[in-house]
């Protein structure tokens, strides 16, 4: 039986599906399926963090475990979620709500555009997922299998032009390692929206991956402001092909901005890893 199915089944046999078993195998046979494309933007303001996910019309979604109480926000759409006690309801925005700790699982009927919204000080995305999700033993499994591919992804060509540039510019590794490293010099993202994550790369240790689709000439982050790097100027990897590059402004900070399209979250999935070429980086070091 499929989620279609179990959601528009008989009230006898809906007292006995929503379990964490049942919930749990539909997540299991959804991550084998292609990903629905679900842009996520990250908002920050003072103790204050919202994730809007936008998810299309046909999308069945599972939801991590949610580990506090927090307010939600329907901006756009129609979905039909199952409830705690196996029944189905509507919900249609424009609507608020205070939603306990808890997994929600349902079907977007209309586009929907949906807001968490959390109070804290905290704009690092891995410790936000830590602090307020809990991941299932099937997410954690499959994002280990996903890091596992690409630790055996081509990287050769990357790695081997970035060892180019450094030697075009007349740096070895250990230096770049060690101004890269360098804390003292290093800020969060100013509070903003932000189609942006770091997560494993398969170029070097930790990328800036997109989160949300990017379109070119978009300015993704700030790079670097009053001569501090943002995550945008600290774990953006080199690439020989790249989609993204520096812009210098005119009071010498530095944005990323995006070269190419550039293409956001699919499920639970990041994004495109965006990458600049190095050479562009270390032309404007020294402005």
């Amino acid at each position: 039986m499929d989620i279609v199915e179990a959601i528009n089944t008989s009230e006898v046999v809906r007292k006995e599906i929503n379990t964490e078993e049942f919930i749990d195998g539909v997540s299991q046979k959804l991550l084998q399926l292609e990903q629905a494309n679900c842009p996520v933007v990250h908002s920050f303001g003072p103790n204050l963090y919202i994730r809007q996910v936008t998810m299309p019309v046909g999308t069945l979604a599972v939801g991590h475990y949610q580990k506090t109480t927090h307010l939600n926000v329907m901006l756009k759409g129609k979905v039909q979620v199952l409830n705690s006690d196996g029944t189905t309801s509507i919900l249609e925005a424009p609507q608020s709500f205070i939603a306990p700790p808890g997994r929600k699982c349902g079907i977007v009927l209309e586009e929907m555009v949906w807001l968490n919204i959390y109070s804290t000080s905290e704009k690092d995305i891995p410790t936000l997922e830590t602090m307020f999700l809990d991941f299932s033993p099937i997410w954690n499994e499959f994002i280990q299998d996903k890091n596992k591919l690409l630790l055996v992804d081509k990287t050769n060509e990357d790695r081997d032009d970035y060892n180019l540039a450094l030697g075009e510019f007349g740096y070895t590794e250990e230096q770049v390692l060690k101004e890269v490293h360098y804390p003292h010099d290093q800020m969060d993202f100013p509070f903003g929206s932000y189609k942006v994550l770091v997560s494993t790369s398969k170029i070097a240790g930790r990328g800036l991956f997109a989160t949300s689709n990017i379109e070119p000439l978009e300015t993704i982050a700030p790079a670097r402001i009053a001569n501090k790097r943002t995550p945008a100027g600290r774990y953006t990897n080199h690439s020989k092909n790249p989609n993204a590059f520096f812009l210098l402004k005119s009071n010498g900070d530095l944005d990323l901005v995006a070269k190419k399209p550039i293409t956001g979250q699919y499920g639970g999935l990041v994004g495109e890893e965006i990458t600049i070429d190095y050479r562009q980086a270390l032309s404007l070091r020294s402005n």
